[in-house]
């Protein structure tokens, strides 16, 4: 089925939006992937694998009794969906429930796992659905806080004054053997694609290949720091630029962004499939 497609302005990102607090599934909005890919290169398959892991700190719902239930939700929605969804309706969606009896949390959790499975193929067949877990009260002292491993390159003293997306700040050392390395900085900036409010996050790169140079990768991922664009979509540019410049035999990005509106949206990208990463906060989340 063809569904006209919807694009970020029509979203009620930067909008006065009305406060829905019965159940409603039609205020989640699709945003085709294939736009921003296009930019990037892609134009069919991507060469990676990957999924954008959310994590929402405001949900609650009734119980048959009308007493409020919480909970916190680990979202997986898979990078091979045709479609994401714009965070703000994902947040006003989730508000949908807040006054809406519901007899048990399986049910909400398999609501929700429904819905954003629908949005995020929007009228095509679900071919892989979104992942959906409920953590009840009991289990919220177990919840890990956790930085991103690997060298930190924030420690290097570098010059920089490159703020849009600079690629060919991209190297790498062809004179040595190949490495297996995994680099992590806490610089990384955007902001949000329609409104230009600023989204941080923590990046972790982990490769096999040519030894690519620490200070100018520092100095790429700093050049996002007036970019707009959505999580996933500057996610998506690190790998090609990375990929492209650097030709890596095997690479992986991981981003993980501070809440915004009670949700954080962790994108990870990777060429070779495999087990996804826990999805465990860091301490800015």
């Amino acid at each position: 089925m063809n569904t006209p497609e919807n694009t970020p302005e029509q979203s009620q990102l930067g909008k006065s939006s009305a406060y829905v607090d019965q159940y409603d599934a039609s205020l989640l909005f699709p945003i085709p992937r294939a736009t921003k890919r296009a930019e990037i290169g892609i134009t069919a398959h991507p060469v990676f694998f990957g999924a954008d892991l959310w994590t929402a700190f405001e949900l609650s719902w009734l119980n048959a009794k009308g007493k409020p239930q919480v909970a916190l939700a680990h979202i997986t929605v898979p990078a091979e969906s045709t479609h994401i969804v714009e965070s703000k309706s994902f947040k006003l969606y989730l508000n949908s429930f807040n006054n809406t009896r519901i007899d048990s949390a399986d049910e909400v959790r398999d609501r929700i796992r429904r819905d954003i499975s629908a949005a995020i193929w929007h009228g095509s067949a679900v071919q892989a659905s979104a992942g959906v877990k409920l953590l009840m009260p009991e289990k919220f002292d177990a919840e890990p806080v956790h930085e991103l491993d690997g060298f930190n390159l924030d420690r290097l003293d570098i010059e920089c004054t490159r703020y849009q997306p600079a690629p060919e700040l991209l190297s790498v050392n062809t004179a040595e053997a190949p490495v297996t390395e995994t680099l992590v900085s806490h610089l990384l900036k955007s902001n949000c694609l329609v409104t230009g409010q600023p989204d941080w996050g923590s990046v972790q790169i982990s490769y096999s290949g040519h030894q690519i140079d620490q200070a100018g990768l520092l100095q790429y991922i700093v050049s996002f720091r007036n970019h707009n664009e959505f999580h996933e979509q500057c996610v998506e540019r690190i790998f090609m630029d990375i990929w492209t410049r650097c030709k890596p035999t095997q690479l992986t990005v991981y981003a993980r962004y501070t809440r915004r509106g009670g949700l954080d949206i962790n994108p990870w990208r990777t060429s070779a499939p495999g087990a996804l990463p826990p999805n465990v906060r860091t301490a800015r989340q």
